[in-house]
């Protein structure tokens, strides 16, 4: 994480979900505002484009990246009051939220949060009222003290949004964000990715691999996780609903058949999942 702008991977998801509106049909997520935060037209998007063909792999990625935006905003259920997303980034939903009465918190580093602010005000975005954002460096701030002192509520039903973050934290850090989590005295879930703990030889060479890669852009991973040794940790923890998906079938659902992907699933997704853990809360949604 840099200390004066946004991550490299918070930039690459933005732009990822901004060349899905112009690239992919049909849309998984509509989000007319990605690419105006970021300070380009669809023209430079597409232009930037013919310059480094549309692999197989970054069509998946993208598409995932736009799966599990959709699915998280689409689990919103009717009696929430809050949603808290750890790990902001770049993220548009607080300005596009179709509830008039849903209360916001954009949770992310302040370097990261400084960037959007500016880009904010430069792109004529608004800020809504309902948005308040809880600047937090999770080396040194407290979770919990900080999302207390901008207001947050632990009695009204809260949703936490927690994508792209978990692989870069310890077990130890995930574990104790989830516990915070749980800890809501009112109806709560969290929705989160992670990626899959490697069980096969080639599988284990491709994710050491990758790893590498990342940690040489300053954002190693961290984590990993098998669907049942995590699913028993949530239920340990107190959650009484967990519902997971692999990023493969995030994506066929979303596209429900309107789309013929082409060729093998890339070993980049194969391993990604999306959780959606929750207390107390009703399975419908929105």
């Amino acid at each position: 994480m840099e200390d004066d702008g946004p991550s490299r991977t918070a930039l690459a998801t933005a732009y990822a979900r901004a060349y899905h509106q112009i690239a992919d049909r049909p849309r998984i997520l509509t989000d007319p505002l990605g690419a105006r935060l970021l300070g380009v037209t669809a023209d430079e998007l597409t232009e930037s484009a013919r310059d480094r063909p549309d692999s197989h792999a970054e069509k998946y990625r993208r598409l995932f990246f736009a799966a599990r935006a959709r699915f998280a905003e689409d689990r919103i259920a009717a009696d929430t009051r809050q949603v808290v997303i750890l790990g902001a980034g770049l993220d548009t939903f607080a300005y596009r939220n179709p509830h008039p009465d849903l209360r916001v918190f954009e949770v992310d580093h302040p370097a990261t949060q400084a960037w959007k602010q500016q880009r904010l005000a430069a792109s004529g975005i608004d800020r809504p009222e309902l948005l308040t954002f809880v600047p937090v460096d999770f080396e040194t701030d407290s979770l919990a003290t900080e999302l207390d002192s901008a207001g947050f509520s632990r009695t009204d039903p809260t949703v936490f949004v927690w994508l792209g973050v978990v692989y870069y934290l310890t077990p130890e850090a995930v574990r104790t964000t989830l516990e915070y989590v749980v800890g809501q005295s009112a109806p709560v879930e969290v929705i989160f990715d992670y990626i899959q703990q490697a069980v096969t030889d080639e599988d284990r060479a491709y994710q050491q691999e990758r790893a590498r890669k990342v940690a040489a852009l300053g954002e190693p991973f961290f984590s990993y996780f098998t669907p049942d040794d995590l699913a028993a940790q949530l239920h340990t923890l107190g959650f009484t609903r967990v519902e997971d998906h692999s990023g493969i079938d995030l994506i066929t659902g979303y596209l429900d058949g309107s789309t013929e992907l082409e060729g093998k699933p890339p070993q980049v997704l194969r391993a990604n999942h999306i959780l959606r853990a929750s207390r107390g809360r009703s399975p419908q949604v929105r």
